[in-house]
């Protein structure tokens, strides 16, 4: 609590009253059994080898957990919450059964008509746009705000870049609920200006802006970037200043690759001292997404048939995780354990050129010994992790039950 007895940010006191049920849901026993055993698990024919680091994350656990606290604290009120706690859909089915009702989305933001002052809202792990705070703010109702502090980390520094006058260049998808809500910090300061870009090849286009050689010139590059960046936004004048920033589950090498690219650029086009005095890049990259993009590119240094990466479609620090793995080995990016089917010997996953579901038979060797990596987003629990273990298996007609 922060003093207002309608907005609270560290729970409420009941970590131990929701610790149980918490562990009921989300623990994982074969997960429990990688972790004893090295990360490693060998039945019959079939090796799993864990990632060192992978799930929850701590920004993650601590949101699941305040949701659990806030049923807790207030059993016969109405709950809301904005959006998804974070991108997992088994946690947020969970959070359903619990009776909180998931708001949905409206022009400028979540649609809170359904709120009344009397009522709950959480806010999720990614955040919410200054907009959507000020409305629920308004409503006068009970406010339970659960944003990660690595993203707040990264709204201080959007904000400063607003506060100096330089533009914040935020490397991120536009549409995701955690970039919306870190762009809209620039309103803080009157002026205040974002342009998002979603990977280098965009960056590239800022690159050639600045060097004059953007084809079709400043209409084309406003047409082009019009949905993902600030509605006064002129590249003329607010690519003169620039300040990169992240969206915080994004691929931790590209995001520094693109700071240092876009700061050479205007080195390369205007001098040394210019870039000094108009160029500002710091390390927002969430440590738990870096720490699980590190633990992967180890794993991926031994000799592996097949990689498993467990995580919401819609999660960016899984799909990030499966780009990197996809670079070294054939690797698979499931929602949940789910889509495995052991009996078919089908796999249901996302594909990493289209981003859409596909299946695929006979997706592992049968006829030999085989290794397969995992690892997991850091929205995914334990459970789901452990459950994609045992599906592993049994493809490979191995009984989980028979793994202690």
């Amino acid at each position: 609590m922060t003093g207002d007895a309608t907005y609270y940010r560290k729970g409420f006191g009941l970590r131990a009253e929701v610790q149980q049920t918490l562990t009921a849901d989300y623990d994982g026993h074969l997960v429990d059994l990688l972790l004893a055993r090295e990360h490693t698990l060998t039945a019959g024919p079939v090796t799993v080898r864990l990632a060192k680091e992978f799930g929850f994350c701590y920004g993650v656990e601590r949101a699941v957990e305040y949701a659990y606290q806030t049923r807790a604290k207030f059993p016969d009120r109405r709950i809301f919450l904005a959006g998804e706690i974070i991108h997992n859909p088994h946690v947020n089915a969970k959070l359903k059964e619990m009776g909180i009702a998931f708001l949905g989305a409206s022009p400028t933001g979540f649609d809170y008509t359904p709120v009344e002052a009397a009522d709950v809202v959480i806010l999720p792990a990614f955040g919410v746009t200054i907009h959507d705070f000020e409305t629920l703010r308004a409503r006068g109702c009970v406010v339970v705000d659960t944003t990660c502090g690595s993203v707040l980390n990264v709204w201080k520094r959007v904000e400063v870049y607003a506060k100096e006058g330089f533009t914040a260049l935020i490397h991120g998808k536009y549409y995701h609920e955690e970039t919306r809500a870190t762009a809209s910090q620039v309103e803080k300061h009157p002026g205040g200006t974002y342009l998002v870009v979603r990977d280098m090849a965009q960056a590239e286009d800022v690159m050639a802006y600045i060097a004059g050689g953007f084809a079709g010139g400043r209409d084309a590059f406003l047409a082009k970037y019009a949905h993902a960046a600030s509605p006064h936004f002129d590249p003329d004048i607010h690519l003169r200043r620039i300040g990169a920033a992240n969206q915080t589950t994004m691929l931790a090498r590209e995001s520094l690759a693109i700071g240092e690219a876009v700061g050479a650029t205007m080195a390369r086009v205007h001098g040394d001292p210019y870039r000094a005095e108009h160029f500002r890049t710091f390390d927002t990259i969430c440590s738990a997404t870096q720490d699980r993009q590190d633990a992967v590119n180890t794993l991926l240094q031994e000799p592996l048939d097949v990689m498993v990466v467990v995580g919401g479609y819609n999660s960016s620090n899984t799909i990030s995780l499966a780009a990197l793995c996809a670079e070294r080995v054939t690797t698979y990016h499931i929602e949940d354990a789910l889509g495995i089917d052991p009996s078919a010997g089908v796999i249901r996953h996302r594909d990493l050129g289209s981003g859409q579901e596909r299946e695929l038979a006979a997706w592992l060797p049968t006829d030999r010994a085989i290794r397969v990596g995992l690892t997991a987003g850091a929205s995914t629990p334990n459970n789901k992790i452990g459950e994609t273990v045992a599906r592993i298996l049994a493809t490979r007609g191995i009984d989980p039950a028979t793994v202690v």
